[in-house]
């Protein structure tokens, strides 16, 4: 393996061999035996790739299509009269920007804790129970009729997307290799993205829907109890781990053992490695990761409650808003796959990542300074959104493969998303209803944090690039 690997790709490998003889950070590493045989390109292994992508990637992407939903549907639920009926009027906004917030600091408390513990459970029943948990808690925000109530609902949420959000990384790394995983996370978190412009489109019906019951009520159920019956679908079809699962024959699962072989293979199974949990708490890398994954949230959070509300101030009518948020969505859905494409081809995942905060950041230095030409801010939300979701899901790839073993990997993943969803509070509170139109500081924070994020993006590629030549050097004849 050369250093044309780049920041990914022989890092894992050199990091097994390195950690097994010094130990890495106090962590004794033992690595697997390879097997005799290698199926790396066969015929045997794309069938079997095929296999896997018709069973796991459908149902882990429609479990995010509706954890982002109900997430996430509090900004069209805003001018659909949620304020109104639960909030006092809520004239300030200060009200709904905490009842938006409150998912975020359950979410980030229970992160590492549940991630660890899903290591003990068949993974089937954890995200099953997970999206059953979500989906109960979001249907019955529809029941709310006060701040405390919608606080507790939100709360909820947060505590059982916990269980799901960092834990289909994991998940996905039982089945994927690192030259797969770009691409897979790219379908996963497109559906975010779809999710953005699914729920404009639902929420522009429920607009016009003549009920008994406000029609913001109306699109929490709407969006909650599928979401309950998917977790049941989940605990049936969803594969446990590759050594454990009936969904494979004894020759795909000796393949499928065989790929999972090729990065490091310490503390495989049921176990918790308590010395890699250290490990993964004294990775610089990691919080690094969680400074970028900081600033591409702060610009999420934002966008995903308030861009109704910011296409509002474009002049045109509630229902019309709620469908213009449908197109920026769509396209960086588009852009998001292309560029995880691209990065799993050149096993590059840094320069991109960058180059797409950078994005994001023109996005906000538009709305910033043409605050009259329609045209262009409507051109810049394309910019954010495409920006915004393209660094999340390649950083979420770039990371995934980059932990070695399972349990630091546990660790690793909710520990930068914690830090990240930090970005989700902070992008929650700097969109106050008395500093619209113009909205500046909102808009000044995330441009900021969206160029933070594309510095850091270049600091950890260097990084991974000169630890890659040291390793090369030392392991490479």
């Amino acid at each position: 393996m050369s250093a044309v690997d780049r920041e990914k790709g022989s890092y894992d490998e050199k990091a097994s061999l390195e950690q097994t003889e010094q130990g890495g950070n106090g962590v004794e590493v033992t690595e697997a035996p390879l097997p005799a045989t290698s199926w790396a390109g066969t015929a045997e292994e794309k069938r079997l790739v095929r296999k896997l992508d018709m069973r796991i990637m459908p149902l882990t992407c429609i479990l995010y299509l509706f954890a982002y939903l109900d997430r996430t549907n509090l900004g069209n639920a805003r001018l659909q009269g949620l304020p109104q009926d639960t909030l006092g009027g809520d004239s300030t906004g200060v009200l709904f920007d905490w009842v938006n917030s409150a998912f975020f600091f359950s979410y980030i408390l229970c992160q590492v804790p549940a991630s660890v513990t899903s290591k003990l459970f068949p993974p089937r029943i954890w995200l099953g129970c997970a999206a059953v948990g979500w989906g109960l808690a979001s249907t019955l925000m529809s029941t709310g009729f006060n701040f405390p109530g919608m606080i507790v609902a939100r709360v909820f949420l947060g505590i059982f997307e916990a269980g799901f959000g960092p834990g289909i990384p994991l998940y996905l790394s039982f089945w994927y290799t690192k030259h797969e995983m770009g691409t897979r996370m790219a379908y996963w978190f497109g559906f975010a993205a779809v999710a953005g412009a699914f729920g404009g489109l639902i929420a522009f019906g429920v607009q016009h829907a003549q009920t008994a019951i406000s029609n913001w009520r109306l699109l929490f159920i709407i969006e909650g109890i599928p979401t309950v019956l998917l977790g049941f679908i989940t605990m049936w079809l969803l594969p446990n781990r590759p050594e454990e699962t009936s969904f494979l024959n004894e020759d795909e699962r000796r393949i499928q053992l065989e790929r999972r072989s090729r990065g490091l293979k310490a503390d495989v199974g049921r176990v918790v490695n308590k010395k890699h949990i250290y490990a993964a708490f004294m990775d610089w890398r990691i919080y690094l990761a969680g400074v970028i994954y900081f600033g591409a949230n702060c610009a999420l959070a934002s966008i995903s409650a308030f861009l109704p509300t910011i296409i509002k101030t474009f002049g045109v009518t509630n229902a019309r808003a709620q469908l213009l948020t449908v197109p920026p969505y769509a396209v960086s859905a588009v852009v998001l796959t292309l560029t995880a494409y691209v990065s799993d081809r050149l096993q590059s995942r840094g320069i991109p990542m960058s180059c797409a905060a950078c994005v994001g950041g023109i996005g906000y230095l538009l709305l910033l300074t043409v605050p009259d030409d329609n045209h262009v801010r409507y051109f810049a939300v394309f910019c954010i959104t495409s920006g915004t979701y393209t660094v999340i899901g390649v950083t979420i790839a770039w990371t995934a493969h980059n932990l070695g073993s399972e349990t630091k990997k546990a660790t690793g993943i909710p520990m930068y998303m914690a830090i990240g969803q930090c970005g989700s509070v902070l992008g929650s509170h700097i969109y106050p209803s008395v500093e619209g139109p113009r909205y500046i500081k909102g808009f000044a924070v995330s441009c900021a944090l969206e160029f933070v994020a594309a510095i850091c993006g270049i600091v950890l590629t260097i990084s991974y690039r000169l630890e890659n030549r040291r390793r090369n050097k030392k392991y490479v004849l």
